[in-house]
């Protein structure tokens, strides 16, 4: 053990006299620190903003005047989803998905105001985030300080002498493998202090270890890689071509077939084409807008029946209300029914794509990091499906209210007379049917399940790796 600590200590003495090696540290690590505390601050204050809107669209909401109860279902509400605390490090589908959703009734709109601010904040670059340097930059750090790490022994005739003082291929891996190890960790540093600040924003500690523990599995992984590959090649040249182009393929080339392959092989429907099915079902169930419609004739007997009476105008029960209230339930029924085929189809396609983390550790490192940050798309998903429990929610409030009580005559000739019309304007005290709405992360267990699969493809990634080395190591010679 001794030698593998003394192997390792005078390789990271020779990095530290190495100007080449000291320049590259301190540009990387000053980048890590001004793109964390940049991502840091911008989501900080998007959290902060979002988190405003939000009590201003509820306040807006309950504030509006005595009026009928159908204009405050058009009136509408909007609910916003604020950044998590560990989208500092990794913002995820947060800038393609949009922010917001308006909730109306009669339909489901998607959600907008996708954040572009990031590219004036980063001069341009709009997705270097905390996340990305990690993902991409640093294994380049990693390969310019090690590709020539065994190499360089043999260059300088050192590996024989070594190696006939009894210090062992095993010994000399394990020492090197320290020492670059020792520099991953050690540019895990900014990505720990911004765990820390997440913690402090209400982060769980085991979520933010687990982002932490990630990364460092990942830069592992490169740094077996690079000391198998310079423990198997006699060329430094030909060791930076194989480590680049196996970058280029894992961080460029891989994501991009997993994205189209996923695409191809499970394509999905054009919005105009989908849009047009939705609309037809719904003609079919109707709005609830005309209660003398079709759709609503056989609700009209039943309630006639239920009743006994034989005029709507005698029904304790405005019929307009009823027939908004059950149309929107039906509504809700057929809109849903397409939101959870479009969601379906789409976490079916991000599983298939994070699958090709078997071919390039880049691609389940960010699966991994996005659904540990609480930034994939599950989480989106999930905000979709809690703003449709809000509006629905809110609607139906509002639908009783007319059911309940405005006057089926006073109803029917608010817009030809002016009393009617007023006595059909309710008390704003109404509008308290909206719940607030406050979109938080899942739970870090739950984050940790989601990201178990990522996991196990960087751990296989490591063992793979690491057995090559220790392998090539085992057979190395002079």
């Amino acid at each position: 053990m001794n030698r593998i600590f003394a192997i390792a200590r005078e390789e990271s003495r020779l990095w530290l006299r190495s100007r080449l090696a000291q320049c590259t540290l301190l540009i990387f690590a000053l980048l890590l620190a001004a793109v964390s505390i940049s991502t840091s601050l911008r989501m900080s204050e998007e959290h902060r903003e979002r988190s405003e809107q939000q009590a201003l669209a509820e306040e807006t909401f309950l504030s509006q005047p005595d009026r009928h109860p159908h204009r405050m279902v058009h009136y509408g509400h909007y609910v916003f989803r604020p950044p998590p605390p560990l989208a500092m490090i990794d913002p995820g589908v947060d800038a393609v998905t949009g922010q917001s959703i308006f909730l109306e009734g009669h339909r489901q709109n998607t959600a907008m105001f996708a954040d572009a601010r990031a590219s004036a904040d980063l001069g341009g670059f709009e997705g270097l985030t905390a996340a990305l340097v990690y993902q991409l930059f640093v294994p380049l750090l990693l390969i310019a300080i090690g590709h020539g790490v065994f190499i360089r022994e043999r260059e300088e005739n050192t590996l024989a002498p070594l190696l006939a003082q009894g210090v062992t291929g095993i010994q000399l891996y394990a020492g090197k493998w320290m020492a670059l190890a020792g520099v991953a960790l050690a540019l895990l540093l900014p990505l720990a202090m911004v765990s820390a600040a997440a913690i402090v924003r209400g982060e769980t500690l085991l979520a933010s270890l687990g982002v932490i523990g990630l990364y460092a599995i990942y830069l592992f992984v490169w740094c077996g890689l690079i000391l198998l590959v310079s423990a198997r090649v006699r060329s430094r040249a030909l060791s930076l071509g194989v480590l680049a182009l196996f970058w280029l393929a894992s961080a460029l080339i891989v994501p991009r077939m997993a994205v189209e392959s996923a695409s191809a092989t499970m394509p999905a429907p054009g919005k105009l084409e989908t849009d047009l099915r939705m609309q037809a079902e719904l003609r079919e169930v109707g709005d609830g807008h005309y209660a003398g419609a079709p759709q609503f004739l056989q609700l009209q007997a039943n309630l006639l029946a239920l009743y006994d009476v034989e005029r709507v105008e005698d029904l304790p029960v405005n019929f307009r209300g009823v027939v908004a209230e059950a149309a929107e339930a039906d509504l809700t029924e057929v809109m849903n029914r397409f939101a959870e085929e479009r969601m379906d189809l789409e976490a079916r396609q991000a599983r298939f794509a994070e699958s090709f983390g078997w071919l390039s550790p880049v691609v389940a490192v960010s699966a991994g990091s996005r659904a540990l940050s609480g930034t994939d798309l599950a989480t989106h998903h999930r905000f979709l499906r809690e703003a449709e429990d809000v509006r629905f929610d809110f609607i139906q409030g509002l639908n009783r209210v007319h059911v309940e009580q405005l006057d089926y005559i006073d109803d029917m000739n608010r817009s030809v007379d002016a009393e009617s019309e007023r006595r059909t304007r309710m008390s704003a005290e109404n509008w308290n049917v909206l719940d607030g709405f406050s979109f938080q992360p899942a739970a870090a267990d739950e984050r940790l399940a989601r990201a178990g699969a990522p996991l196990a493809m960087l751990f296989a990634w490591f063992l793979l790796v690491t057995a090559g080395g220790i392998h090539a190591a085992r057979r190395m010679q002079p």
